[in-house]
């Protein structure tokens, strides 16, 4: 059993948001990328120059994230019944292979001019001021996607976010270098378009790995599933938890438990135990998006799956072995109904009889019925209720022989 997921209305801001964070944050990087790479080149700046292709593949990886927002947060249909948040995943894992490239050319063609010993000019005021604009505008940047991102919860933004934060790092090093190269210590512009190069690679490593827990269905931390666990117990009607399990996709979380409950409640009364399960769990974790629940009528931790195992008999083989045994007694003519309760790897069966039945009749049928289904090995209890009507109300009360 399976809780709903959020409204679509709620979808759909979410994903305008997504949108719009990502579209000024695409030209911010397209309008910065230009002017360093321009003013790199004019002042002869290798550092500035690389800042401004980390600037560009920023340009690129935000034309992923607005791709992956787009279709990794549409509706599940009927090719994808769990949605398409692992578009998100796939997009986020490329994106950290295209900075781990990126930062290798980064550091290998900054080693090169190092160990040629290329003198580097001094930059001048305006590639200094230029770098300090696009400091604050990074910097900026990252915090509103950061916020957009924990609003709607999505790890493809965050990690976008902190891309730009890695922008922060990178220009800020390149700051440094430039003032070294202004006051004569050129060296300091290789050696910064190395470091750029590796905070990069960095920021691409963590996507990669994160991207790839997800893939994996790695499980949340055990903290996490631990909190699950005592807020599934906390529910009146729960006898135990087991057999938690839990999964990410695209910055949302995914889990399905076992629960215990009464054994011979009705099926209604523990799907709705199971539903309030799911309303404090999406209330204690909002990133949850899919909660699914078993219900158990007794504890079968550690047991294995029950699919595996020779099973009991259903109703209609359990009818047609009850028929033939108690077909022709004169209580069968009075059945109203009867419950199974499958419980020890055996049945209780729970006849219902209506209250013409003579009392005498009653007294000792339970024994009768057993003697005539000692061959049966699946059969546990007999319980033999009579049923009365009032007239009063037309309500039904039982009770038992």
């Amino acid at each position: 059993m399976t809780a709903s997921d959020p409204a679509p209305s709620d979808q759909r801001r979410q994903l305008q948001e997504a949108k719009r964070v990502t579209i000024i944050g695409a030209w911010v990087d397209g309008v910065l990328g230009l002017a360093k790479v321009i003013v790199g080149l004019m002042v002869g700046s290798a550092a500035l120059v690389a800042d401004g292709i980390h600037s560009f593949s920023d340009l690129v990886t935000d034309g992923f994230v607005l791709a992956a927002t787009h279709y990794g947060r549409q509706d599940p249909d009927r090719d994808h019944h769990y949605g398409h948040g692992r578009i998100e995943t796939l997009a986020t894992l490329l994106l950290g292979s295209v900075l781990i490239f990126v930062a290798g050319a980064i550091a290998w063609s900054s080693l090169q001019r190092l160990t040629a010993g290329t003198s580097i000019p001094a930059p001048g005021l305006w590639a200094m001021l230029l770098v300090t604009a696009a400091l604050l505008a990074k910097e900026w940047i990252f915090h509103y996607t950061m916020r957009v991102a924990k609003r709607v919860g999505s790890r493809l933004l965050e990690a976008n976010a902190w891309h730009s934060r890695s922008d922060v790092l990178s220009t800020a090093v390149v700051l440094v270098a430039l003032l070294g190269a202004q006051f004569g210590a050129g060296w300091l512009d290789a050696i910064a378009a190395v470091v750029v190069g590796l905070l990069v690679g960095k920021v691409g490593w963590d996507l990669l790995w994160e991207s790839a827990r997800e893939l994996v269905d790695t499980a949340l931390p055990e903290d996490a599933q631990q909190r699950m666990h005592e807020v599934a117990c906390s529910v009146p009607g729960v006898d135990g938890v087991h057999d938690l399990r839990t999964r990410q996709s695209a910055g949302h979380a995914m889990v399905d438990l076992h629960l215990v409950v009464a054994p011979r409640i009705s099926v209604s009364e523990a799907h709705e135990i199971g539903n309030e399960v799911s309303r404090r769990l999406r209330r204690a974790y909002p990133a949850l998006n899919d909660v699914t629940f078993h219900v158990d009528p007794e504890d079968d931790e550690g047991q294995g799956d029950p699919s595996r195992f020779p099973g009991l008999p259903l109703r209609p083989e359990v009818d047609r072995a009850l028929r033939e045994r108690w077909g022709e007694l004169d209580a069968w003519a009075h059945l109203l109904d009867y419950r199974l309760h499958y419980l020890d790897d055996r049945i209780t069966v729970v006849l219902y009889l209506d209250d013409r039945l003579p009392a005498a009749a009653l007294k000792g049928l339970p024994a009768t019925l057993a003697e005539r289904a000692t061959d049966l090995p699946w059969l546990a209890d007999i319980e033999v209720c009579q049923v009365v009507r009032s007239a009063r109300t037309g309500s039904l009360s039982g009770s038992t022989g």
